[in-house]
């Protein structure tokens, strides 16, 4: 019969003693992976709660009575729902809300076209072209990300008013048109684009222009989009400025609109809240339709340093 000889020296344990001690290893990663993932999924569930919560309670003051809105303790739920709030808001004549809803939508779309064109414009020569000063000029645009807006307040008035644009939408397009944090964002996507792009294209014949508009630009959709949304929602939720620049009441966009609702003495919270809620469907509806780029964008650009 044949013998089987182990080295002396040999470390190599039988399987049967090397099974469990695996299996135990593997046993507690996994515990503390489960523990891991349900913290993780626990303050995921409280962001979310602290971030609905606001929205909810607007939706259900929408559907109160003025003396449920302000009763006290308040109530989540309704006691008594009603659509008072929404036919109030609609009945009056001082508050056009359809027209200040247009006006919203027009001034947004119109900013967020005239954001995308100037930051991808300043963006990519930045980004990719050699030429004395570039660092300095992008430094001075990143510097302005540090001044507070209020501070623009007062010379972006007077351009608008010696510009004879005062009551009127361009007073709320224009001045914001050229977007410090646009310009820093695009700039980081570009330099992430390979360059063996360009160069192919400029071997083609084509010029610095086409380059841009031709391969740049179809590949920076994701990046588009959420600097788009960004802008659009800034525009959108935009109040103090319209107040400054507007005096027809009609001419007014949402936010600035819905605050002529509050009274001296008394405001009408169901109709406010039900003006917002009108105002955040628009919003809703068009992260609907950008979300993924949003989410690609940030993840492309967002976190280069």
């Amino acid at each position: 019969m044949a013998t089987t000889v182990v080295p002396t020296g040999s470390t190599t344990r039988p399987a049967a003693t090397r099974q469990p001690a695996a299996r135990r290893l593997r046993d507690e990663a996994t515990g503390r992976g489960v523990v891991g993932t349900l913290l993780l999924y626990a303050m995921l569930l409280i962001l979310s709660v602290l971030i609905l919560a606001p929205l909810l309670w607007m939706l259900s003051t929408s559907f109160k009575t003025t003396g449920d809105a302000t009763a006290l303790p308040p109530e989540w739920i309704p006691p008594t729902p009603t659509v008072e709030g929404y036919t109030r808001l609609f009945a009056d004549a001082q508050a056009p809300l359809l027209r200040w809803l247009g006006n919203s939508v027009l001034v947004g779309v119109l900013h967020t076209v005239l954001v995308l064109a100037t930051a991808s414009a300043a963006a990519y020569p930045l980004a990719r072209m050699r030429f004395p000063g570039r660092r300095l000029i992008f430094a001075l645009i990143i510097a302005t990300l540090f001044v507070p807006g209020f501070v623009f307040l007062m010379p972006n008035y007077l351009i608008v008013d010696g510009l004879g644009w005062l009551d009127s939408v361009w007073a709320l397009v224009v001045p914001g048109a050229a977007s410090a944090f646009g310009v820093f964002f695009l700039v980081q996507f570009f330099q992430s684009l390979p360059a063996e792009l360009e160069e192919a294209a400029l071997i083609d014949g084509a010029n610095r222009w086409q380059i841009f508009v031709r391969v740049v630009l179809p590949l920076s959709r994701a990046p588009l989009a959420t600097l788009g949304l960004l802008s659009f929602l800034g525009s959108w939720n935009d109040f103090l400025w319209p107040l400054y620049v507007l005096f027809n009441p009609e001419q007014l966009t949402l936010p600035a609109g819905l605050a002529t609702l509050r009274g001296a003495y008394a405001t009408d919270f169901p109709a406010v809240m039900a003006g917002a809620a009108i105002a955040s469907v628009p919003v809703l509806i068009l992260f609907a339709f950008v979300q993924r780029y949003v989410i690609a964008g940030v993840a492309r650009s967002g976190l280069k340093g």
